[in-house]
């Protein structure tokens, strides 16, 4: 597949490695330009592009980026990309740590779906309950006892299809986790987030999530 990544922190630099050795073709992009990128590429064999560039003429496209940034792209950044370009949410709100706050998610809107309404485009929810190196190192064959999964949520069925197939590529079981407007069962704080449950593990997970966000995560007055 043609695949888009925005983003080359932890979780986009460990795609980037891996969606590559499986024969994808990759770009990926950052904000401070793809000559900062050449080492990862030279590693991957993926290419260091511009943003924009990352965008088109892919299948999927991955955003990668702190919460706080992604309100910075630009307007018409998906403007142009056909309907069929599925787009993958990886980010977590950390208002303390990181971000700052962000009302909207604030009073309630689910991380991904405040993406969503940044960007002007539908996207689904994966990737973003994993450390970056459990992603990289544990992905086990299929029917592999203690295979990690990972919840998917978002609103379009084939989009979530692409994004389950490509974690079996990467070694995971893929759990359909609902709608986008469920996708805070897997939020940080959440009993799904930062483990290495298996699928059923996850679904019980998602069961028992509380939608308080924990004081940890949510914004200082």
């Amino acid at each position: 597949m043609k695949i888009g990544i925005i983003g080359a922190g932890h979780i986009g630099g460990t795609l980037t490695r891996r969606l590559a050795r499986l024969g994808h073709e990759v770009s990926v992009a950052n904000s401070r330009g793809p000559e900062t990128l050449a080492k990862l590429a030279r590693e991957s064999g993926a290419r260091a592009v511009t943003a924009t560039e990352a965008v088109r003429n892919k299948e999927v496209v991955i955003v990668t980026i702190p919460e706080k940034n992604v309100a910075e792209l630009p307007k018409d950044f998906f403007v142009g990309v056909p309907d069929s370009t599925v787009i993958v949410d990886t980010g977590n709100y950390y208002p303390q740590q990181r971000d700052g706050r962000i009302d909207a998610i604030e009073s309630g809107t689910t991380e991904s779906r405040w993406v969503a309404q940044q960007i002007g485009r539908p996207v689904v929810k994966a990737f973003n309950n994993i450390y970056a190196q459990h992603l990289m190192e544990r992905g086990r064959v299929s029917g592999t006892a203690g295979r990690i999964a990972l919840p998917v949520a978002g609103d379009d069925r084939r989009a979530k299809d692409v994004v389950i197939k490509l974690l079996d590529e990467l070694g995971f079981d893929g759990v359909d986790a609902g709608g986008l407007d469920e996708s805070w069962r897997q939020q940080p704080g959440t009993p799904v987030y930062g483990t290495d449950l298996g699928a059923e593990g996850v679904r019980q997970a998602l069961a028992a999530a509380k939608p308080d966000r924990p004081e940890d995560f949510r914004a200082k007055d």
